[in-house]
């Protein structure tokens, strides 16, 4: 079995924000396994046994399963006598105690990559108010394995590019040209802004054929902080902007580019000499 140990910890956040959000007692969930049809539940929260730990749910069986096979959130008022969903499962629920539960799909790029549980130990329907936390928490998930699905993207097409042997030593110059983009427009001095600036080029210097495309700066920044592994939201909070300004500047830069994902944005930025 082949675990994702990023996924895992997003999962298990995902269940901490779920209960506090929605004050269910229990959560859990799991990511699908690489190449099989099935989720393996590897994160508990709030439970009281460990029935659930480890369960492999096939798609298209029980809650779970269901949810896979739909890509849709599921649930069900009480879970032992639901016609909805088919009962292989039925010890381990009733083990922990569970009636009234609730399945989010967390689908990145149309194919679900895991599923988020939520459920209360007596049989009552879960609100909309309750279904759409779930939602979010599992939206989260899906944000956190883009971003390092891309950034995985990005740094095995930095290795393979010629140039690019020290991976170590490029890290660290590319770290400190997202520190000295971030920095540049706090300092309120045009001129030594414009030095600033000049310097961030210089790291550039060599990386990449003569630019054919121009970028704004503000693009340039959100590329810089993209290729550092960070969501929309962390580069809003680096670069003192909003999330969706964030999100404008990305796709502005990846339509200059010809790119369709955040990480061909950066491979192309960086053929292009305009990121290290």
């Amino acid at each position: 079995m082949t675990v994702d140990p990023v996924g895992a910890v997003e999962i298990r956040r995902a269940l901490v924000r779920l209960r506090r959000t929605t004050g269910l007692p229990v959560a859990f969930g799991g990511l699908v396994e690489s190449g099989r049809p099935q989720i393996r539940i590897s994160e508990l929260s709030g439970t009281a046994t460990t029935s659930l730990l480890a369960l492999a749910v096939t798609s298209g069986n029980g809650l779970g399963g269901r949810t896979v096979a739909l890509a849709r959130p599921c649930a069900v008022a009480d879970y032992s006598l639901s016609r909805q969903i088919s009962h292989e499962y039925d010890a381990a629920v009733a083990a922990e105690g569970l009636r009234s539960v609730l399945a989010v799909p967390v689908v990145v790029r149309r194919r679900v990559r895991g599923v988020l549980y939520g459920a209360l130990r007596d049989a009552r329907p879960l609100g909309d108010r309750t279904l759409t936390a779930a939602v979010d928490a599992a939206r989260d998930v899906e944000q956190a394995l883009v971003v390092g699905d891309e950034a995985r993207e990005v740094l095995v097409a930095a290795r393979a590019e010629p140039g690019h042997d020290d991976a170590s030593g490029w890290e660290q110059v590319r770290e400190a040209h997202l520190a000295l983009r971030a920095l540049a427009p706090r300092i309120t001095d045009p001129a030594l802004r414009a030095e600033l600036l000049d310097a961030c080029a210089l790291l550039t210097t060599g990386s990449g054929p003569s630019k054919v495309v121009s970028l704004a700066p503000r693009e340039l920044d959100v590329l810089a902080c993209v290729a550092a592994g960070a969501t929309n939201a962390v580069a809003a909070e680096r670069l003192g902007v909003s999330a969706e300004t964030v999100k404008a500047y990305l796709r502005s830069a990846m339509r200059k580019l010809g790119a369709r994902t955040r990480g061909e944005a950066v491979v192309a930025a960086r053929r292009s000499g305009l990121l290290p």
